[in-house]
C-alpha cells in the first residue's frame, strides 16, 4: 500500500515539470502526506484545454457516497480490481490524474520497533504515480486515490505492496480517454533508480512534517532486509 509520501516542489516547478497550468490555490510542501489531506495533482481539464495543476483531497471519494469520511479508507486502488470496483471503476475508465511525489513510506518491524523507509529517486528526480480522482457533493470537493500494484524487486523486502510509478512517456496516454488497462500493461520491473532509505522514526507522527524525515538514518543493527 501506500499510506504516507512526500510531494515538496513547489506549484511552479510542478507547473512547468507537467507542462499544466496551475489552478489550484496552492498546496504546501509537506514532507508528511497523511490520507484526507490535500495534495497536487494532475489531471485533463476540458475547460481549461489540456492538463492543469489542481488541488485534491488524498482518499477518493464516489459521487454516490452519503459523505466524505469513507475518503480516509479509499487512498489506493489496487491494479488488480480497478477496472472493476463500483467505487473506482467511473473514474479509472475517464477520471485519470498523475500525483506527483518526491517519495513514498513503509515501515518493517525489527524486533520490538517498527523501522521506517522511504523509497525515493536516487537522483532526487520526482515521481509520478498513477491516480484516479473524482468529484463529490454540490460543492464538486475533488479527491483522489493512488493506484498500488505487487512490490517488485528490493521494494519487495519493504512491502508486498508499491505505488503504480509511470515513466514521462507514459504520462500521455494515461491521462487521455484509452484503456488504462492497457497503459498499466505487466509490470516486471520496478521503477528505475529507486533508493530503499532508511529514516527516522519522527514520520509516524502526522503531526511531524520537515525535511529531516528524509533525512537517511542509520540502518538497524538487527535488520535483515538487504
Amino acid at each position: 500500500m501506500c499510506g504516507r509520501y512526500a510531494t515538496t516542489r513547489s506549484d511552479a516547478d510542478l507547473s512547468a515539470l507537467f507542462d499544466a497550468a496551475n489552478v489550484t490555490a496552492g498546496v504546501s510542501p509537506s514532507w508528511n502526506v497523511a490520507p484526507t489531506d490535500l495534495v497536487p495533482v494532475v489531471r485533463m481539464s476540458r475547460r481549461h484545454g489540456g492538463r492543469v495543476l489542481d488541488t485534491a483531497r488524498w482518499g477518493l471519494v464516489p459521487p454516490w457516497a452519503p459523505d466524505l469520511r469513507g475518503g480516509a479508507r479509499m487512498i489506493n486502488a489496487r491494479t488488480e480490481t480497478v477496472a472493476t470496483s463500483p467505487a473506482f471503476a467511473p473514474s479509472f475508465a475517464r477520471r485519470r490524474c498523475l500525483v506527483p511525489a518526491d517519495g513514498w513510506y513503509e515501515w518493517v518491524r525489527t524486533g520490538r520497533e517498527r523501522q521506517a523507509y522511504f523509497m525515493t529517486p536516487a537522483d532526487g528526480s520526482p515521481l509520478a504515480f498513477a491516480g484516479l480522482w473524482s468529484a463529490w457533493g454540490p460543492d464538486s470537493v475533488l479527491t483522489c486515490t493512488v493506484l498500488t500494484t505487487a512490490a517488485l524487486g528490493d521494494l519487495a523486502r519493504v512491502h508486498d505492496r508499491m505505488p503504480v510509478v509511470l515513466a514521462p512517456e507514459h504520462w500521455a496516454a494515461w491521462l487521455a480517454d484509452g484503456d488504462g488497462v492497457a497503459v498499466l500493461g505487466p509490470r516486471q520491473e520496478p521503477p528505475a533508480g529507486i533508493e530503499v532509505r532508511a529514516v527516522r522514526p519522527d514520520v509516524g507522527n502526522v503531526r511531524n512534517n520537515g525535511p529531516e524525515l528524509v533525512t537517511p538514518s542509520p540502518e538497524p543493527a538487527e535488520s535483515t532486509l538487504f
